[in-house]
């Protein structure tokens, strides 16, 4: 399987589960070519809303289609969708309406596309809110089984997407779970908790360790919330030291929910991100 960009699998599976359940509705803010839900409105145009700049509307929109039984999958950057917090506060996460909101080009890893255009307040956000999971898919396997997943979750949840292309690196068999993650290589002296882009980066770091004779166990958390406490924290009391990897603001995310989760373990941990970022490839 070759490396494909997650808002790329993201489209390929709208369009293959729109074609089988006719719930399933896309809206756009004049982004669709960008989030890959173009292909999706020329086969179901009457499935399909593009309105304009809009996102605060897009969301209100996607959130009274949910309270109508439709599935609608609300779709933007990163940046702008979570930038419209209280919309989604009001509309989504305190009504439990069943609205997918679909963040692409999340992260600083969009490259040329700029500052402005990067998502990286993103998870802070979403997982301050209640009702909403968040996850971040790692390649195209585990895109296209999330898409699947969030169609048949009752409730809202929050889609993480890439711009750049990811590297396969999930097993052939592999089924995802929401709240569950997988360990891609065991490992007994360092952790490497990794989400989305930046995992294809731990399994490259884990082999360099491993020249130095540090044996590093990489970890796939997809689940951003609800995080794999029990993995974790397995994994933690094993290794004694946990870093994670992530595309984001230092303030946000898995290091303060890994922070918290081992606090109080039996052995000590620690939790940090290393500076940098995973290349951006492909178009805007």
């Amino acid at each position: 399987m070759a490396a494909k960009a997650s808002r790329v699998a993201f489209g390929e599976a709208l369009l293959d589960l729109g074609a089988r359940d006719e719930r399933i509705v896309t809206l756009d803010a004049d982004l669709s070519k960008s989030t890959m839900t173009a292909r999706f409105a020329k086969a179901c145009p009457d499935r399909a809303f593009n309105v304009g700049i809009a996102e605060s509307n897009m969301i209100g929109i996607g959130a009274g289609l949910a309270l109508t039984g439709r599935i609608p999958f609300v779709c933007s950057f990163a940046c702008f969708v979570t930038g419209r917090f209280e919309t989604i506060r009001m509309s989504v996460a305190y009504t439990n309406a069943n609205v997918k909101i679909v963040g692409t080009h999340s992260g600083i890893a969009i490259g040329e596309d700029g500052y402005s255009q990067m998502g990286v307040e993103d998870i802070a956000c979403i997982r301050a809110l209640p009702n909403i999971p968040v996850i971040q898919p790692a390649d195209e396997l585990e895109t296209k089984q999330a898409v699947a997943y969030a169609v048949e979750h009752a409730g809202p949840l929050y889609l993480r997407l890439t711009r750049q292309s990811l590297e396969p690196v999930c097993p052939a068999d592999y089924r995802f779970q929401l709240g569950r993650w997988l360990v891609l290589r065991p490992g007994h002296d360092v952790t490497l908790v990794g989400t989305g882009g930046p995992l294809f980066n731990c399994l490259g770091a884990a082999k360099l360790l491993e020249a130095d004779g540090i044996s590093a166990e990489v970890i796939n958390a997809a689940s951003i919330k609800p995080l794999d406490e029990e993995l974790l924290l397995g994994s933690a009391g094993k290794t004694g030291h946990v870093v994670t990897v992530e595309d984001r603001s230092d303030a946000s995310a898995s290091r303060a929910s890994a922070s918290r989760a081992t606090r109080g373990a039996s052995t000590p941990s620690t939790a940090s991100t290393p500076p940098g970022s995973p290349r951006a490839s492909g178009s805007s």
